[in-house]
């Protein structure tokens, strides 16, 4: 019985070893993609449930966030519109940022009268761990066209003071 020679041995010109195994050799089955028929647009209520999942009471959404540093302050972007300044609340600390509020619907619509349904209703919040200590008494917030801003000044810890010692 002639041993198939495997696909290294063909390569590289070496004699057969003991193993016949050499899966360069087995053929794969060929698989071939089906594609589904398109769907129709229609209302459909189930098709995505994270989205449309309207019970507020027990569910708090992310605020999604842009943070990035210029070289004195750490700022924070993130849309808050259909949210009134003072309705935000926002804590600092040297090393984390908390934000959190609550949007609320101006009318009531049946659910079955939605296409599409994408907005996020109800309170949220979200936690931004700083990658630098800042100056909390120095921050500043403003909400404009639905940005709200958050201005974090850095803490310069190379900066050093001299300290007089007083006679006593």
């Amino acid at each position: 019985m002639t041993m198939k020679r495997s696909f290294f041995e063909r390569l590289s010109g070496n004699a057969p070893s003991e193993n016949t195994f050499d899966s360069f050799d087995d053929e794969l089955p060929v698989v071939t993609p089906t594609f589904s028929a398109p769907r129709t647009q229609t209302p459909d209520t189930q098709a995505r449930p994270s989205l449309l999942n309207t019970d507020t009471s027990q569910n708090e959404g992310q605020l999604p966030v842009d943070v990035h540093q210029t070289p004195s302050d750490i700022i924070i972007r993130a849309f808050v519109a259909g949210v009134r300044p003072d309705e935000l609340n926002i804590s600092i600390s040297r090393d984390m940022v908390e934000i959190g509020g609550n949007r609320s619907e101006r009318e009531q619509v049946s659910e079955p009268d939605y296409f599409t349904r994408e907005l996020f209703w109800g309170s949220f919040s979200r936690t931004i761990l700083l990658p630098q200590e800042v100056d909390v008494e120095a921050c500043s917030a403003n909400a404009k066209d639905g940005l709200l801003t958050i201005i974090l000044p850095k803490l310069d810890k190379a900066r050093q003071t001299k300290l007089r010692v007083k006679a006593g």
